[in-house]
């Protein structure tokens, strides 16, 4: 292992130049990050490699003489998932540097072919080992990048909308399963308390499928807001939902139901004392003036 960290120190500009060059047709992504970039973290992974095989095998990359190179790959793995690198990319980067390096391994050892072939294969157990941490790292950020994204479309989905002084109106479309149900009751909640809200329309027109599961969600939701002293109407009750729940034999007795988003905002506004009237004298647009004018 000492031997390995001697060609590589020894020929680290000329691995580090072989090395770029290996990956300008395959993982070197100019529109996602720089020349100047690239060869600064060949650099480091060099150095990290120099550092690691002189305290631990190649296959004790665990170990605590490893820490700087993991740490490094972490990283960077880390951050090409964020900039949009592919897994493959990401892998390629690390298994590139073989062809570089086996080069000089091979011009070292070209009179020994014991220790070049013992060179290569612990040369070959290291960069392969060093992959699996890339692919790793990279997994894991974009894990952590997608749960981020389907909390903040869930957030998005479930919109709290206003449409009167004391009655509020939140439109659900698609399934509700316990998390998105967790997040529609605390934004709903939230918007009673902030608003002082009397009256919450759930609107279901967008929700494919009413099931058992999906209507405990909603008794849940509205046990909640009641408890918080706002009334809950259900809108957008169609007839396929209405026989749906009627098979399921799912207890909605004490919800008022509506089979409109306009029936149930007419009931909330009624319940709340207000009415809402035609104006006789109310001004016509302009399109309808300039057709009045064409007539005449």
């Amino acid at each position: 292992m000492n031997d390995l960290a001697e060609i590589i120190s020894q020929n680290e500009d000329r691995i580090r130049a072989e090395w770029i060059r290996s990956m300008s047709n395959t993982v070197q992504r100019a529109d996602l990050i720089s020349k100047a970039e690239l060869d600064e973290q060949c650099r480091d992974i060099l150095r990290a490699i120099v550092a690691g095989v002189k305290t631990s095998r190649p296959t004790e990359i665990s170990s605590s003489g490893w820490a700087t190179g993991r740490e490094l790959l972490s990283e960077i793995s880390a951050s090409r998932a964020r900039q949009g690198f592919s897994p493959v990319e990401v892998a390629t980067f690390v298994l590139s540097l073989k062809q570089p390096l086996f080069a000089a391994i091979r011009e070292k050892f070209v009179s020994s072919q014991e220790k070049l072939f013992d060179t290569i294969w612990s040369a070959t157990e290291l960069l392969d080992r060093l992959a699996l941490v890339t692919t790793e790292a990279y997994m894991a950020t974009r894990e952590e990048l997608i749960l981020r994204q389907q909390q903040e479309l869930l957030e998005l989905s479930t919109p709290v909308v206003k449409l009167w002084d004391g009655i509020l109106a939140l439109p659900i479309i698609g399934t509700l399963d316990s998390a998105r149900t967790q997040v529609v009751m605390e934004n709903l909640l939230e918007s009673v308390v902030a608003t002082n809200s009397k009256y919450a329309i759930i609107d279901i027109t967008g929700v494919p499928t009413v099931d058992t599961l999906v209507a405990q969600h909603l008794l849940k939701t509205i046990t909640a807001a009641r408890l918080m002293g706002a009334e809950c109407i259900i809108s957008g009750v169609r007839p396929q939902i209405a026989q749906t729940i009627v098979h399921l034999g799912i207890n909605l007795e004490d919800v008022v139901t509506k089979a409109k988003l306009a029936d149930a905002f007419a009931l909330a506004l009624q319940r709340s004392g207000r009415t809402v009237v035609r104006s006789s004298s109310a001004p016509t647009s302009p399109i309808s003036n300039l057709f009045a004018k064409r007539e005449d």
